[in-house]
C-alpha cells in the first residue's frame, strides 16, 4: 500500500503510528469514505465510514466530500484508502487548505521539507477552485516553490487565501491577474507597482488585505483593476504615503461592503455609489468622507477616533446604525443620520459625549425614526438624560426590543429604565447589561439590591415584556 501514500500521509503516519493499523484495516474494507478530523488542541478524532454496498457512489460526489473536508492533511489520508478515493482526489477535488494551526507537525518541519509536501500535494490535483495556504508561524518560504503553486493552479482557481512570507517577496498580482479569481485574501505581503491595465481581476468580487504594505496610490489602482469587487476588507495595512498630507482616495462603482480596521491616516475619501455597508473599527482618522448616491443601509463604528465624519447623502436609506466606544457630539451626530427615516436598529453603546451637558434625545429619536424596532443604549448617565421624563407627547411605538446598559449603577439608571419603558408601549423584550465588580462595598451591595427590587416591580407591571440580564 505504501506506493499509494503521498509524502503528506507517510509523514502523518510516522508521527502518529497508531493510525497505521487504521489505514491498513480500511484498505481491506470495501469502503467509500472515511475522514479524520483532528482539532489540534482537543485532539477529537471523528471517523465517518460508509461500507459495503456504496462502492458505486460517483467519483464526483466523493470529490465533493473530500472538498468539504478541506484540510490537506485529512484529505490525503482519506484518499489513500482506496483507488476510487485517490481518483477523486486527483481529478475532482476543488478545495484544498494548508493551515499551520491545523497540525502541530507543520511547526516541526524544516522549510524545505514543508515546501516539498505542499508542492507534491498540490501537484497531484487537477482543477482546484479554492486554495488556502495559511502559514502564519512558519519560517519564510523560498519564492520559487510558491510561484510554482500559484502558476499551477491559477487557471482554475476561484478563491485564493494566501498568507505566506517569502524571500524574496512575490508579486501576487502579476501571478494571479487576468484570471477568473473571485475571492482573494492576502496577508503579510508587500504590494508595489500596480498596473491596472495589465494586472486586471475581471471576476474578483471579494478582496481582503491584512497586514499588507501598499501605497495609497497602489491601493487605489488595485481597486480600479477590480471592476466587479463588492466586498473589501482592509485590516492593519501599512499605507505608504508619498505626500505628507496622508490622504487615501478610493473609488469603486461596484463596492457594496467595506470593513476597515486598525488604520491610521489623516484623511480617507471613499467614493462608492453602490455601498450598502460601512464598518470602521479601531481606526484613528482626522477625516473620513463617503461620497455615495444614497444606498448605504448599515453603518457600524467601533472604537474609532475621527474628528470629521461625513457620509453625505448616504444616510437616507440607513436601516442599521451601530456605534460603540466612540466620542460623539449628539447634535452633530443626529444631524448626520436625521434623514434616516427607514432606520430600524439604533445602537449607541459605550459612547462618550463631547459636551458633558449632552445626552441622547429620545424625543428626537422618536420623531426622526418612526420605523425603529430595536434600540440599544449605554452611556454615562447624568440628570440631563431624564429631561424627556416630563414630556408626554411622544412614544416609541414600534420598538419591540430595548437593550440598556449601565456604566455606573444607581438610582438614576433605574429612573432611566422606567422612563424608557413607559415610552415603548409595544415592547416585547428588555435586556439589561451591567458590570458587577468582584469586590463590592456595602453601598454597592445596597444599590444592587435596590435595583433588583425595582426590576421585580417593573416585571410585575409589564407582564408582557420578557426581561433578561447580562452581567459581566
Amino acid at each position: 500500500m505504501n506506493e499509494y501514500l503521498s509524502p503528506h500521509v507517510c509523514l502523518f503516519l510516522d508521527k502518529n503510528p497508531l493510525y497505521c493499523d487504521v489505514v491498513w484495516r480500511f484498505k481491506w474494507i470495501n469502503c467509500i469514505a472515511w475522514t479524520i478530523t483532528l482539532f489540534s488542541r482537543g485532539l477529537l478524532v471523528a471517523f465517518v465510514v460508509v461500507v459495503e454496498g456504496m462502492e458505486y457512489l460517483p467519483v464526483e460526489v466523493i470529490g465533493n466530500i473530500l472538498s468539504r473536508v478541506g484540510a490537506a492533511r485529512d484529505v490525503v489520508i482519506a484518499s489513500s484508502t482506496c483507488q476510487k478515493w485517490r481518483e477523486a482526489w486527483r481529478n475532482h477535488l476543488h478545495t484544498l487548505m494548508f493551515n499551520s494551526n491545523d497540525w502541530p507537525v507543520y511547526h516541526e518541519l524544516t522549510r524545505s521539507r514543508l515546501e516539498i509536501i505542499v508542492t507534491q500535494t498540490i501537484f497531484q490535483t487537477n482543477g482546484l477552485h479554492c486554495l488556502s495556504i495559511i502559514m502564519d508561524d512558519v519560517d519564510e518560504f523560498s519564492a520559487a516553490p510558491v510561484i510554482a503553486w500559484l502558476m499551477y493552479t491559477r487557471e482554475t482557481l476561484r478563491q485564493l487565501h494566501y498568507n505566506v512570507r517569502t524571500t524574496p517577496n512575490i508579486n501576487i498580482l502579476e501571478k494571479c491577474g487576468r484570471q477568473r479569481l473571485e475571492v482573494l485574501a492576502l496577508a503579510h505581503n508587500t504590494i508595489t507597482g500596480v498596473e491596472p491595465s495589465y494586472q486586471k481581476f475581471p471576476c474578483l468580487r471579494s478582496l481582503s488585505l491584512s497586514y499588507v504594505s501598499i501605497s495609497a496610490l497602489d491601493l487605489s489602482l488595485f481597486l480600479t483593476a477590480c471592476p466587479k469587487v463588492e466586498v473589501l476588507s482592509l485590516v492593519s495595512i501599512d499605507i505608504v504615503m508619498s505626500d505628507p498630507q496622508a490622504t487615501m482616495e478610493l473609488t469603486s462603482n461596484s463596492l457594496k461592503d467595506i470593513y476597515v480596521e486598525a488604520i491610521s491616516l489623516d484623511k480617507i475619501i471613499l467614493e462608492a455609489d453602490s455601498l450598502e455597508k460601512l464598518h470602521l473599527k479601531d481606526c484613528t482618522l482626522e477625516v473620513f468622507e463617503l461620497v455615495s448616491k444614497g444606498s448605504l443601509s448599515h453603518l457600524k463604528i467601533d472604537d474609532v477616533s475621527v474628528i470629521h465624519l461625513d457620509i453625505g447623502e448616504s444616510a437616507e436609506d440607513l436601516e442599521i446604525v451601530d456605534v460603540s466606544n466612540f466620542t460623539i457630539m449628539w447634535s452633530k451626530f443626529h444631524h448626520m443620520i436625521a434623514k434616516s427615516s427607514k432606520l430600524k436598529r439604533l445602537r449607541l453603546w459605550g459612547v462618550v459625549f463631547d459636551d458633558e451637558d449632552e445626552a441622547v434625545d429620545i424625543e428626537t429619536i422618536s420623531a426622526c425614526f418612526p420605523q425603529l424596532s430595536h434600540l440599544s443604549l449605554s452611556y454615562e448617565l447624568r440628570e440631563t438624560a431624564l429631561h424627556y421624563g416630563s414630556q408626554d407627547s411622544f412614544q416609541l411605538e414600534n420598538v419591540v426590543v430595548l437593550e440598556l446598559g449601565w456604566m455606573v449603577i444607581g438610582d438614576l439608571f433605574s429612573h432611566w429604565v422606567a422612563g424608557l419603558l413607559e415610552r415603548c408601549p409595544n415592547l416585547r423584550k428588555l435586556v439589561i447589561y451591567g458590570v458587577v465588580s468582584e469586590t463590592k462595598t456595602h453601598e454597592e451591595c445596597h444599590t444592587l439590591a435596590n435595583f433588583t427590587s425595582f426590576i421585580v416591580r417593573l416585571m410585575r407591571k409589564y407582564l408582557h415584556v420578557d426581561v433578561q440580564f447580562e452581567y459581566e
